[in-house]
């Protein structure tokens, strides 16, 4: 009788990349309610100072991420993702306890700029779940960074907020604590996921951001699919960036109504990307995924500008949620598209795509909005930045159907379904 086959270590190893994702997520949420009143009291308790100095602060960690991203992917693929992995988290628990006992605002600017190299993490934690994961399974198992996301938002402001009441360096302390035993129980635990076959000489011209896009030209598919990733990340900043003002300003809510519906996008985005992308992607296929999500964001964008009242935002907010299944599909489609040995600088080169549209998103969308309520606006259009959003999200769509016709470099682990498709309408 043969004897039974070993444990596979995936499942762990990816309930690891979900608990770090979680708390890089939560550690961020935790210190939103509290920084920008630290940074005020650091300015004599001037609100507009304080204000310029949060953004200048917010640009610092964006610019960080948008650098720093493809080298540590580029390093984790020549190096491994695990010891790219645990010296991120080692830093990042360091920096959080810096930015607790930092006496004055010159040591928050530095403790961002860590932050953000830091936080960088995400492209070698992503090129983990590539590694780990079967090619056809891996748009799935990418949903656990929205679940991630989602459940961070949920609990860290939250906590953050509740925390800073009783003091506000507290949720400093409890953001290192949380990150430092996650950092101890990888250093135990957590195995190395990229073979030794798979290793690629470290570049430098793959390791900074332009190189490493221009790098992307060599597959065409995948090129014209980040372009569809850069798009739809930049459309997604309108939320972040005016959603509070937006809310305010038609509906009227108070603070306590714009973070229970912050909550419930959380909440929704976790059940769609943690759960509903696992039974989908499979079933539709990546590419049909794909284009029916930005289907549904385009026309819940336009919903968003359009919903008169509040209660219509929060069935908006449920149904967009479903647009969930397109961030995974595209990242799978392009993880299955490189060989192993370039996993990291191409996750790399996503998260800094998106940290660019993180710079630039917020002014385009707030500048729509404060000019389209504004009394010199030719028509009064409270809606104007998501309706802005909306065409960036067709315009994502269109590069990505460009892209569909080009044939993938590993087609083959297309589902079977989408496959015989292919072939009739061939």
């Amino acid at each position: 009788m043969s004897s039974a086959p070993a444990k596979s270590p995936r499942q762990p190893a990816l309930i690891f990349i979900f608990i770090t994702l979680f708390l890089d997520i939560l550690g961020i949420g935790l210190i939103v309610p509290i920084l920008p009143k630290l940074v005020e009291n650091f300015q004599g308790g001037s609100i507009a100072s304080a204000s310029h100095t949060y953004g200048l602060l917010a640009a610092l960690y964006g610019l960080m991420q948008f650098v720093f991203s493809p080298l540590l992917g580029s390093l984790s693929d020549r190096f491994g993702r695990r010891p790219v992995i645990l010296a991120s988290l080692f830093g990042s628990g360091l920096d959080y306890l810096l930015l607790a006992y930092a006496p004055n605002l010159a040591w928050f600017f530095v403790g961002r700029l860590i932050a953000g190299i830091t936080g960088a993490n995400f492209s070698a934690a992503t090129a983990y779940i590539a590694d780990i994961s079967p090619p056809e399974k891996r748009a799935a198992n990418f949903g656990i960074i929205g679940a991630a996301f989602g459940l961070g938002f949920i609990a860290g402001p939250a906590l953050g907020g509740a925390l800073g009441n009783v003091d506000l360096r507290m949720p400093f302390f409890v953001a290192a604590g949380l990150t430092l035993l996650n950092w101890l129980y990888g250093l135990l635990v957590l195995p190395e996921s990229l073979k030794p076959e798979n290793r690629s000489q470290f570049s430098w011209k793959r390791a900074n951001p332009v190189g490493a896009l221009l790098a992307l030209q060599r597959y065409p598919v995948v090129f014209g699919l980040t372009g569809t990733f850069f798009l739809m990340n930049l459309a997604h900043q309108v939320f972040p960036s005016t959603w509070v003002l937006y809310t305010s300003y038609r509906y009227h809510w108070t603070p306590g109504q714009t973070g229970l519906s912050l909550a419930l996008v959380g909440l929704t985005s976790a059940i769609v990307q943690g759960g509903l992308t696992r039974a989908l992607i499979p079933r539709l296929g990546e590419r049909r995924a794909t284009t029916l999500g930005l289907t549904i964001s385009a026309v819940g964008l336009v919903a968003y500008g359009l919903a008169a009242e509040g209660w219509m935002a929060y069935v908006v907010i449920v149904v967009a949620s479903l647009s969930g299944v397109s961030g995974p599909s595209v990242r799978g489609l392009i993880s299955r598209s490189v060989g192993a040995d370039e996993q990291g600088a191409v996750q790399g080169s996503l998260n800094s795509l998106a940290s660019l549209a993180g710079v630039i998103g917020p002014p385009l969308a707030t500048g729509l909005f404060g000019f389209f309520i504004s009394a010199g606006a030719p028509v009064k259009l409270p809606g104007a930045a998501f309706f802005f959003s909306s065409a960036l999200t067709i315009a994502a769509m269109l590069l990505a159907v460009r892209s569909f016709r080009r044939e993938l470099p590993t087609a083959k682990a297309e589902p079977a379904a989408e496959l015989q498709a292919d072939s009739a309408r061939g």
